[in-house]
């Protein structure tokens, strides 16, 4: 009987914390964090240089980073990335395919699946007799989707074009609840004769509006499973607040084999958030990357990024930051990079490895 109290409690205790987390979840207001899966960012590349790459993005990837950079692309690319959070708990994959169109457009097509799998569904353990039944444990996964088309055009001034992101979101919460969501992003870049770069990016635009679908069936068996916790259907509504990104990059060319690309940008949320820049209405956090590139074909990145106004247990504030690094190899048409994010441990964010593989159409033919 002791086993089947403690049993009981455990499962009392987990999926109290899942209906919490899903009350917030679906709230109806909006968030300053809303769909952050789609804020963490694509290509290991870009996450060796702490994603500081808005101004000089110029690739497939550009699709997520800055839409106005898929007009620098000369053939077909496509992309695969993936990589794990959480102590391989959550795994983070996406895919992308552009093309040029023309000499003054192009578009490009991207996947983002951030998701949990192989959670265990406990809710039917123990059945109306107080006996403990492992058959009647299920799966489920929690599971988020960003599907992106992006459009670039060349603007009539020389070196200055843009582009605009149309992004489908699709969340699932197993059984018990599924959203869809829309918006829109637009980016500008510009590049003078000096070879400095200069880009804009603006997320959300139009505030990306998630409803969602509460299986009410379903949510009654979490409900059950809580004794006395009578809570009533959460709302079904979230709004996703705009982001605007900054960037000024330059590459400096030494004895034709030896390049550095640099890149500086500044990240704005319109909220007071933790970021070492914040008031009321606007919090700015810097990033800066550099890439050192050898022959074209092998590549050493070093970012840092992510500073917070940190609360420390003696009640003082610290500043954290996030630094990484990573390689690249390239060969002919074949693209292979790799970057390690948060070394040394100087936020509360986890490291994680990224690996990503891109692939120019030039390679076959």
């Amino acid at each position: 009987m002791r086993y089947l109290s403690k049993i009981s409690r455990l499962k009392k205790n987990l999926f109290f914390v899942l209906f919490l987390v899903s009350c917030a979840a679906f709230s109806q207001t909006v968030r300053k964090y809303s769909n952050e899966f789609m804020n963490i960012g694509v290509d290991a590349a870009a996450f060796g240089m702490s994603n500081a790459v808005v101004a000089s993005t110029s690739d497939v990837n550009s699709g997520y980073w800055n839409p106005a950079g898929l007009l620098k692309l000369e053939d077909k690319q496509f992309s695969l990335m993936h990589a794990s959070y959480f102590a391989n708990i959550a795994s983070y994959d996406y895919a992308a395919f552009a093309m040029p169109l023309d000499d003054k457009s192009a578009v490009g097509l991207s996947i983002i699946r951030f998701g949990v799998d192989d959670i265990l569904n406990t809710t039917q353990l123990i059945d109306d007799e107080g006996n403990i039944n492992y058959d009647r444990i299920s799966l489920f996964s929690t599971a988020d989707y960003g599907f992106t088309f992006s459009y670039a055009r060349k603007l009539p001034l020389d070196g200055l074009q843009y582009g605009i992101n149309a992004k489908v979101i699709r969340r699932v919460i197993g059984k018990f609840a599924s959203s869809w969501g829309f918006g829109l992003d637009a980016g500008i870049q510009f590049e003078n004769k000096k070879g400095w770069q200069f880009g804009i990016m603006a997320r959300d635009i139009t505030t990306t509006f998630n409803a969602w679908s509460i299986d009410e069936e379903e949510f009654a068996t979490i409900q059950g499973a809580v004794e006395g916790q009578n809570q009533e259907l959460p709302e079904s509504t979230e709004i996703t607040i705009p982001k605007l990104q900054l960037g000024m990059a330059k590459k400096f060319v030494y004895d034709y084999d030896y390049t550095l690309q640099t890149e500086l940008d500044l990240n704005v949320r319109f909220a007071e958030t933790n970021d070492i820049f914040s008031s009321s209405s606007t919090s700015i956090t810097p990033a800066l990357g550099l890439e050192f590139g050898y022959i074209d074909m092998i590549f050493v990145r070093g970012g840092v990024g992510n500073f917070q106004n940190v609360q420390q247990l003696d009640g003082n504030e610290s500043v954290g930051f996030q630094p990484n690094i990573g390689v690249g190899f390239k060969y002919k048409g074949i693209y292979v990079d790799y970057a390690l994010t948060d070394i040394g441990d100087q936020s509360a964010a986890l490291y994680s490895n990224v690996f990503s593989v891109k692939l120019d159409w030039s390679l076959f033919r």
